[in-house]
């Protein structure tokens, strides 16, 4: 890899401090031209699961609240339609006023009926009509539109997660007319409150908006419009960046395309980079031998030398951090030093090793054993990561063969349980345990692993219902450890590691450690 010279890394360092534009006054006018790698399927954020979807349409939207985009850890939530906001002193009762003279794109009133009606459709939606997210408002009891600018939201037990499962970036507020005449409406068709109207949308080529004059924040938007431009190749997504034909793409470049904008723009480049809400796992099928012995299960994470795999890999891939259950800087990660009390976690790489083919020894493996590993055929991180890892568990007497899969294969087989260990990911929207961690209860059809675990299932409901921050960081780590160490149900690899590199014109946009937040663009401006 060609190392930068010294203008690069101090320009590189610059980058990652807080953001200069935060001083600066924010011009108006231009279009923002950005990259997007994959196109919607259908226009309706509650029934998709894509950035694809975020990216080019989340501006025409609002949400009633939002993580703060200033808030480089995407935790913090903040009003977005809703003015302000109470909770009861049980904790079961959240009260939201509204903004008053906000304006659907068609010219209507927004009212506390079309939020209310948004939300009916996610949590109980219609015959026919899908909702990704039902299930992440189980606490959800009832709610209410007592008047025009006011939603309750009523709880059967206390949630320290709901705030933020509120402030998610798919619930965008559509209007109740148009719901209770055609529940499928937005899927083809778009109208919501946000920063910019719709103009086109071309498949194959590109997404247009307006700035909306009537948006209720006013003062904003800053810019005039934006075009999403929809390219698939990664070598021709940096190409647009490097010859200024398109200023961002908000999913993430890797860390030698980053170097190579940076080589070329010089100071026409800014990187932001952050810790990434997205992971690759290792799943363990429980119900296949020898895998179903958490001794073996034990040794597969004792295998890896995660600290110089950090080193290594982080200059080739989109991964950095060793990390927890939790993404590293955010309120509820695991501190360095706890961390390295789980199995494989340790810095003595040598006494883990020993540990682990004592392990393998004791189970009844023989040396040399071999199994399949299944990887999903995608450049990063999938198939460095997959190296790495089988050259890993070599050092311990395996041996391992990689079977790549296509993308259309590699969900079925996932979700069928055909394989012994595959590469498994968790990818979230927005950095909170609720949401990272419900995949790995017994129940949760994402458990492709099938382990059946009561105590984890336990703990799970104990951290969401625990309002004290300390005693749910506590549960967390009990968790974390029966997950990691005790059963070892599955195999962490190492933390994503978001990198954006943009046009320097760009200004008013925080990274976060997800792709999916701070795309309405409500805040972005670019200088002359």
């Amino acid at each position: 890899m060609r190392r930068w010279r010294g203008p690069f890394i101090a320009l590189l360092i610059l980058a990652l401090a807080l953001p200069v534009w935060a001083q600066e006054k924010p011009r108006s006018g231009g279009e923002l031209v950005f990259v997007v790698p994959s196109e919607p399927p259908s226009y309706d954020a509650h029934q998709e699961e894509t950035f694809g979807v975020i990216h080019p349409v989340a501006p025409h939207y609002s949400t009633l609240l939002r993580v703060d985009p200033l808030d480089k850890t995407g935790t913090k939530p903040v009003g977005d339609l809703a003015e302000s906001w109470t909770v009861s002193k049980d904790g079961l009762v959240y009260t939201f006023k509204l903004h008053k003279g906000v304006k659907f794109h068609d010219g209507s009133e927004m009212t506390s009926k079309d939020v209310k009606a948004s939300y009916d459709k996610i949590l109980s939606p219609p015959a026919g009509v899908k909702s990704l997210r039902a299930s992440a408002y189980a606490a959800v009891k009832e709610i209410e539109a007592p008047d025009a600018h006011t939603v309750r939201f009523t709880l059967k037990w206390p949630e320290s997660s709901l705030l933020l499962n509120l402030a998610s970036p798919w619930n965008w507020i559509y209007k109740a007319d148009i719901l209770a005449k055609d529940p499928q409406w937005y899927m083809k068709n778009v109208m919501g409150t946000g920063p910019f109207k719709f103009v086109e949308h071309v498949r194959g080529s590109h997404w247009v908006g307006k700035k909306n004059p009537d948006y209720w924040d006013k003062g904003k938007p800053y810019l005039d419009g934006y075009r999403a431009i929809f390219i698939s190749n990664s070598a021709a997504q940096v190409a647009a960046v490097r010859g200024e034909r398109a200023m961002i793409q908000f999913r993430s470049f890797s860390p030698p395309e980053r170097d190579s904008l940076v080589q070329a723009l010089g100071p026409k480049i800014t990187v932001q980079e952050s810790p990434w809400d997205c992971l690759n796992f290792v799943s363990m099928h429980h119900q296949k031998k020898p895998f179903d012995d958490k001794r073996v299960r034990r040794a597969l994470s004792l295998a890896l030398d995660r600290y110089e795999g950090s080193k290594a890999l982080s200059r080739i891939t989109l991964v950095k951090d060793v990390a927890g259950i939790i993404v590293p800087g955010t309120p509820y990660a695991t501190p360095p030093q706890e961390l390295e009390k789980l199995a494989g976690y340790g810095r003595d790489i040598n006494a883990n090793r020993a540990e682990a083919k004592r392990l393998l020894r004791e189970a009844g493996v023989p040396e040399g054993f071999a199994f399949t590993f299944k990887n999903r055929g995608i450049p990063h991180p999938y198939e460095p990561l997959g190296i790495w890892l089988i050259d890993q568990w070599r050092q311990i007497g395996l041996n391992v063969k990689q079977e790549i899969l296509e993308a259309s294969a590699y969900h079925p087989m996932l979700m069928r349980g055909d394989f012994e260990v595959a590469m498994d990911f968790q990818c979230g929207f927005i950095v909170e345990p609720d949401l990272d961690l419900g995949r790995f209860l017994s129940i949760s059809d994402a458990n492709y692993g099938k382990h059946k675990d009561t105590v984890i299932d336990d703990l799970y409901v104990r951290q969401a219902r625990a309002t004290d921050m300390e005693e749910r960081k506590r549960i967390l780590r009990t968790l974390e450890k029966r997950l990691l160490d005790d059963e070892a149900h599955v195999v962490y690899t190492l933390q994503w590691h978001r990198i954006i590199p943009h046009n320097s014109r760009v200004k008013g946009w925080t990274i976060t450690p997800s792709h999916y937040l701070n795309n309405q663009l409500d805040t972005v401006w670019l200088t002359e």
